[in-house]
């Protein structure tokens, strides 16, 4: 079975009032297995990227283990001098991760 080639799938966000994420619920990779859903914070997540973590949007398909149906890479973009979590082009100074639910 091939390696997946992400390490985590951002599955649900939640965003600040100004706009940030203030957190995302991921599935993280553990070796050649992936883990319960956890909630990393926003520093936490750029943290990953910046050390060469790929995550990218999406969901797990049901009752299927550790298979998932992914979408678009969460990337980080620089917009006016700052740090913007994005899955296409930055907006304004807000993170956007599009097509991930809301919670």
């Amino acid at each position: 079975m091939a390696k997946p080639k992400f390490d985590g799938v951002v599955e649900a966000v939640h965003y600040n009032s100004d706009g940030k994420v203030k957190w995302v619920r991921a599935y993280v990779r553990r070796g050649a297995i992936f883990s319960d859903r956890v909630l990393i914070e926003r520093q936490a997540l750029i943290d990953q990227i910046k050390a060469g973590k790929n995550f990218v949007t999406g969901k797990r398909l049901p009752m299927m283990g550790g298979t998932f149906e992914v979408d678009k890479p969460v990337r980080i973009a620089q917009n006016n001098g700052k740090e913007v979590l994005t899955t296409g082009e930055p907006r304004e100074d807000r993170d956007h991760l599009d097509g991930v639910p809301v919670i």
